[in-house]
């Protein structure tokens, strides 16, 4: 696997696949890993997630440079992710406990009924490499905790982040085998995923890739989690705050280069502040810093890859075809290196790619819609349904249209965001299942039925 910086297009690392021999070892020592770890107190558990907060802090520096150079992110928002993990380690070695707690239901005097939750076994997480280290965190941390053991099947350009990232958790004291990177291709995920000693997998990437990921699994009866794209909507109502709706709107389509699953992509705005919105939103995109991701100052760097950029940039240019009018951007950047400017698009035609498609990089589509039932409308005529943000003042008015809107999740005057307090998830195209918060937690455990009792009542018919 050759590293590529791409800011620079030249070759910083080379690593070696890991043999079929290596993967047959991996998946033996995680299966006995898995017999003691599930029955290692969770308290302990807890305690080694915190011991891994503490590892990703001491080294932020160290692993922010290996994502900035693998895949090209602005060192700050490197940074920053590194201690986005370090707190959704805090957040389970914290609440885990009371997260797996016992449910108690109701039953008959002299009797208990109860839901427990135990661990399911090795998981396989198939990661992306936009966020090459929250993602996986966003996985591990609450699946390991629960008494899971993991399989990182990380992006083949991130192969430095995927063994930092197994260098966290060995330097937190987990035992050998509890989680385990593994440099494979992607055409060795199918038997890995049939093989029966992995018990389910979670992937965050593509349609495509997930439609096969969740085929091999129903094969095979393995539950999966799937978060797969998004084209997130960013509805701005005629009361809302334009300032901050423009300065919050740039920094959520822009940030990470736009390579966000839940970057705001479609910008819905009503009529009677189509202008203005559009003069401050174009502004607030043109003063963002486009530049050498290792500078501090940057706010965004090069595109992760060069066919990225390629395919970007041939979506921009059909849909300036199709009639789209490019108020900013839109040609690649004569530079070295595979990078994009901020561009913004109105006019957007119907089912043209802006219109249509994903666009993973910094490019915004804008809509002007004549009022509240139209931009609604629009918001929810995708085939994803990932995340939305809504702009208005009146927040009884915003706490109704969320209910309207068709995604996992609706932000209200804010960007929408994964945190680890909250469950975080997709609908339709945009996958299933949740992570984070309790909900996350649960997903690849057996949720398992006590029925207690003193004396046993043989009357009762049994069915």
């Amino acid at each position: 696997m050759d590293v590529i910086n791409p800011a620079t297009g030249e070759r910083v690392d080379s690593y070696d696949e890991h043999t079929q021999s290596e993967v047959e070892t991996a998946l033996e020592d995680a299966t006995s890993a898995f017999e003691e770890w599930r029955r290692r107190p969770l308290r302990e558990r807890e305690d080694l997630l915190a011991a891994a907060g503490d590892v990703l802090r001491e080294n932020k520096g160290e692993y922010a440079e290996t994502m900035t150079e693998e895949m090209g992110k602005p060192i700050e928002q490197a940074v920053s992710e590194v201690e986005k993990c370090a707190w959704a380690c805090d957040h389970y070695a914290e609440h885990a406990s009371s997260y797996l707690e016992a449910d108690h239901h109701p039953s008959p005097p002299g009797t208990t009924a109860k839901t427990v939750y135990e661990p399911l076994g090795p998981v396989l997480a198939v990661m992306p490499w936009n966020f090459p280290f929250w993602q996986v965190f966003r996985f591990a941390a609450p699946y390991l905790t629960a008494g899971n053991v993991g399989f990182l099947k990380h992006a083949s350009n991130v192969p430095g982040c995927a063994l930092a990232i197994e260098e966290v958790f060995r330097e937190a004291g987990y035992p050998e085998g509890v989680f385990r990177s593994l440099l494979i291709s992607s055409d060795e995920i199918e038997d890995l995923l049939g093989d029966e000693r992995v018990r389910a997998a979670t992937l965050t990437g593509s349609g495509g890739a997930g439609r096969a990921i969740a085929s091999t699994a129903g094969e095979n009866l393995k539950k999966t989690v799937l978060e797969l794209g998004g084209s997130d909507p960013y509805v701005v109502l005629d009361d809302a705050d334009l300032e901050a709706a423009a300065t919050t709107g740039a920094w959520a389509r822009n940030q990470n280069g736009g390579q966000s699953c839940i970057a705001a992509k479609r910008f819905v705005v009503v009529d009677e502040v189509y202008d203005e919105f559009v003069d401050r939103f174009v502004d607030a995109v043109d003063s963002l810093a486009v530049g050498d991701p290792m500078d501090e100052e940057t706010d965004m760097g090069p595109q992760a890859r060069q066919d990225l950029l390629d395919e970007l940039h041939e979506q921009v240019e059909a849909s300036v075809e199709a009639g789209a009018t490019v108020e900013t951007g839109g040609e690649p950047l004569d530079r070295e290196g595979a990078y994009y400017p901020p561009t913004v698009l109105t006019d957007v035609p119907e089912g043209s790619p802006a219109d249509t498609e994903e666009l993973f990089g910094p490019v915004a589509a804008v809509y002007r819609v004549g009022g509240e039932s139209e931009a609604i409308e629009k918001a929810n005529d995708t085939e994803f349904g990932l995340g939305a943000s809504l702009w208005t003042t009146d927040l009884d008015r915003a706490e109704r249209l969320a209910t309207e809107v068709e995604a996992g999740c609706v932000y209200v005057n804010e960007l929408v965001k994964s945190d680890p307090r909250v469950p975080f998830g997709g609908i339709k195209e945009s996958g299933y299942g949740r992570e984070l918060s309790a909900d996350g937690i649960k997903e690849f455990t057996n949720r398992k039925t006590v029925w207690l009792t003193d004396e046993p009542d043989t009357d009762v018919p049994v069915e």
